[in-house]
This record gives structure tokens, C-alpha cells and sequence, in this order.
């Protein structure tokens, strides 16, 4: 394909360097917003009287059929072209003719890949805060399903107080509503659109910048054509905001690793998102979960790429900044595609909530509760908690659980016990009393997922 830049030099290059330079095989996916981009371009240029209607109307028209061809495969990408700009104006041309060389008058490649990126990103955090939010829906879903379902709460990995399943998950659900916050608001930060800045200075043409805005779906216009055309901080926020995403899928995922293993044996992975050994039949291995924490790694390089390329460019365009789609293209796609498989993961896997009461007495996490109720009785807290601590000493070697011990054997060691013990430190009675906005009671989750929810509807 002919060199659009050939003038000042001849525009031959080497072939090498003509696929290191080349980024078509990345941008194209961009083609849609290239050329919505260039259709609302021809309409302003016509509206300011810069070409005329006749024209405008053959460029968007061309345009048009275009990206139908483009959509129905009629039309195929041509590697050897430089860009996706590059592409859509030389396929143009050959179809309109002459008139197809005005489409570019009052913008450069600068300005328009920054319109490209944006609108790109534009689209694509929206599918994504969709599904993003049908995972939420789906780990409420489950929350409710669980919000009576008691588990060990754990701090450092040690079995510390009593709450239940529904709790723990919503605390996810928090964390990833928080995500899609993050990303709405960097997505409210990009749409700004930058077409017009040209190259670095704007032009000499009565360009109308916020007609092309408005068209295009944009809030407002980059103010500075320099800003306009050199920086990408709304792909490095917009990637940061991926990046705390993958970090609490990361988190959920190593309890799915650990809650499966038969250490826990708190849930059971659905076949379809688990594998087996080459040589070790008895395996059933949580491969999902731990791809979603290994590619996020992935994602945080993806972020610190594009932060490094950045760091040392002056203004305004530089080639570096080609850079930028792939980062975040990847990024993008790897976070899609986990919140993918995260979600029917979630909505298929099979909770042991046996498992995980058992777990919950043999841990004694009810122990505090037991020396609260010698206090109340008017026992000295240290006494009390002395006393907590040998009768959980002789559970141990008992082999049994503060539950399972008789009231016979608590009065071996205080006369302050009496049959209304076992409703105290039961479990559920442990988790009912954390009533507190926030806590781990079955009317606090409830409440918790409520609230969820509506955020989710709005």
C-alpha cells in the first residue's frame, strides 16, 4: 500500500522496517470508531463550508459502505497498510476518488488516533461494567442463598470469629462495586474528545471542535491541543482501575483455591471450570481460579508498560505512543475475559456448608463468647478468659467442641454456668449478636445485599 506521508522523503522503507513500524495488526479493531470518527468529520467539514455538502455526503456514504463490508467480511484488513487510518482512507480513495483525499483536511493521524482510543474505550468499559455487574448480581445471589450459612472468619489465616458465607461474600460484592465506580469515573474522564487538536496546534480552518464532539457522543473537547494529542492518562487510570479490579479477583480466587482444596473442602468447583492430572486421577484441579490470580500479574505489567513509556516523553506526539494500544488492548481483554469465567464459576459452585460449620466449632471461635457470658455473670474478665482457655484445652483433648462439652464438665470449673450456656455461645447465636450496621448478622447481609442491588439498578 502507497505511502500516505510520501513528499518530503520518497516514503520507501525498508520491509522490516516497515512491520516494526506498522500497528494495523493491533488498531484494527478500532476500525468502527475510525470511521464513525470520519463521518462526523465530514459532516463538520461541510457544516463550516470547508467542503461542500456534495462532497461530505460522498465521503460519508463511502464511509458507510465501508464499514458495512468491513462488518460482513466482504472486506479484509490489508497488513501491509501502516494503520487502520491509514487503511480506511486508502480504501476510500480508491472507491470515491479525488474527493476522498479531503476527508483528511483539519486533523492529522495525531488527533485522530486519540479520537479512536477514546471512543474505543468508551465502548468497551461499558460491555464491561455490564458484566462486571452481572457477576455482582450473581455473588448477591449466592450471598442470599448463604446468608444463614455459618463459616470461620479467618485473620491471619487463623480461625478468629464466627459469621457466615452470605458475609464474605458480600464483601467481594463491595469491592467490585467499588471497581465499577472506579471505571465509570475514569470512563466520564475520557470522553473528551480531542479531534481538531491536529498534529499539536490546532489549524487554520473555522473548525467547529464541539459539532464533532457532540456527534460523537463526547461531554466536551480536549481544551489544550497539545493535552489533546500527548497524553493517554486516561488509559493509564482506566488500566490502574483494572488493576484493583484483578487484585480483588486475585483475592477471591485464592479462597476458591484454598476453600477447594480437601485442607478446607468449604466449596466444590464445577467440572466445567476445573481440570484433571496427566498421571494423578484423584486430582480436580481449580486451573480457572488460578489463571484469573496468575493473569494478574499480566495486568499490572500491562499498566506499568504504559507508565514507563510515558514517563520520559516530551510534547506532543511521539511514536512511543503507539505503544499505548497494545498495553491497554491486552489489559482490557484479559480482565473481560476473566470476569467472564468468574461468573458462571461463582453461580455453579457447590457451597459444603457442613464443611464449613464443622469448621467453625472445631476452630472454637465461640470462645470469646463463652468467657463473655461468666462476665455478665459477674465474673472478672481475666478469670473468665483463664477459664475460657482451659475449658477449650480440655475440648482439645476431648476431642470435642465447646458444644459437645456437658454442663457437668463446665461446672468443674465455675458454679457460674447454668443451662442457658449452650444458647449463649452457640454458633448462631454468636453471629445473630453482631448486630451492628456492617456486621455479620443475618438481617445485616440482608441488608447488605439490598443495597446492592439497588446500586445495581440504577
Amino acid at each position: 500500500m502507497a505511502k500516505m506521508w510520501a513528499g518530503r522523503t520518497s516514503g520507501d522503507t525498508d520491509k522490516l522496517a516497515d512491520d516494526f513500524n506498522s500497528s494495523i495488526h493491533i488498531d484494527n479493531r478500532m476500525y468502527r470508531q475510525d470511521i464513525k470518527g470520519s463521518m462526523a468529520h465530514a459532516a463538520m467539514l461541510a457544516a463550516k463550508g470547508i467542503i461542500s455538502q456534495g462532497e461530505a455526503d460522498i465521503l460519508i456514504n463511502g464511509l458507510a459502505g465501508i464499514l458495512d463490508d468491513i462488518d460482513s467480511g466482504a472486506l479484509e484488513f490489508d497488513m501491509s497498510a501502516e494503520d487502520i487510518h491509514m487503511f480506511v482512507e486508502q480504501i476510500l480513495t480508491e472507491r470515491v476518488g479525488e474527493v476522498g483525499k479531503k476527508l483528511h483536511t483539519a486533523r492529522s493521524r495525531n488527533d485522530q488516533v486519540a479520537l479512536d482510543i477514546r471512543m474505543y474505550l468508551r465502548d468497551e468499559t461499558e460491555t464491561l461494567i455490564e458484566a462486571l455487574s452481572e457477576l455482582v448480581s450473581v455473588i448477591a445471589d449466592r450471598a442470599e442463598e448463604h446468608k444463614c450459612s455459618i463459616m470461620p472468619g479467618y485473620t491471619h489465616l487463623q480461625r478468629a470469629q464466627p459469621i457466615t458465607f452470605g458475609h464474605h461474600l458480600m464483601a467481594y460484592a463491595m469491592m467490585l462495586i467499588r471497581d465499577i465506580d472506579r471505571i465509570k469515573d475514569a470512563r466520564a474522564r475520557m470522553n473528551k474528545s480531542p479531534i481538531g487538536c491536529c498534529a499539536l496546534a490546532g489549524t487554520t480552518y473555522d473548525t467547529d471542535r464541539r459539532f464533532e464532539a457532540e456527534k460523537l457522543g463526547f461531554d466536551g473537547i480536549c481544551e489544550n491541543s497539545l493535552d489533546g494529542v500527548s497524553d493517554r492518562d486516561f488509559c493509564v487510570e482506566l488500566m490502574s482501575a483494572f488493576s484493583i479490579l484483578m487484585m480483588h479477583l486475585s483475592r477471591f480466587s485464592e479462597e476458591l483455591i484454598l476453600w477447594s482444596s480437601w485442607e478446607f473442602k468449604f466449596v466444590e468447583l464445577s467440572d466445567a471450570y476445573t481440570t484433571g492430572s496427566s498421571i494423578m486421577p484423584q486430582k480436580k484441579n481449580p486451573d480457572m481460579a488460578e489463571l484469573i490470580r496468575g493473569k494478574t500479574g499480566r495486568v499490572y505489567g500491562d499498566l506499568m508498560a504504559l507508565l514507563t513509556t510515558l514517563k520520559g516523553l516530551p510534547l506532543a506526539y511521539n511514536k512511543d505512543m503507539q505503544e499505548d494500544k497494545e498495553s491497554v488492548f491486552d489489559a482490557l481483554d484479559t480482565v473481560k475475559m476473566c470476569v467472564a469465567v468468574m461468573t458462571p464459576m461463582l453461580a455453579t459452585m457447590n457451597v459444603r456448608t457442613d464443611n464449613m460449620l464443622l469448621a467453625a466449632q472445631k476452630g472454637f471461635i465461640n470462645a470469646t463468647d463463652l468467657a463473655d457470658y461468666l462476665v455478665k455473670k459477674g465474673m472478672p474478665f481475666r478469670s473468665a478468659y483463664k477459664i475460657s482457655g482451659q475449658i477449650v484445652a480440655k475440648c482439645i483433648a476431648e476431642d470435642k467442641v465447646l458444644e459437645t462439652l456437658s454442663l457437668d464438665s463446665y461446672r468443674e470449673f465455675s458454679e457460674l454456668f447454668e443451662d442457658d450456656l449452650f444458647e449463649e455461645i452457640s454458633l448462631t447465636t454468636c453471629v445473630e449478636k453482631r448486630i451492628s450496621e456492617g456486621g455479620t448478622s443475618f438481617g445485616s447481609v440482608e441488608k447488605q445485599i439490598a443495597s446492592v442491588r439497588e446500586i445495581l439498578s440504577k
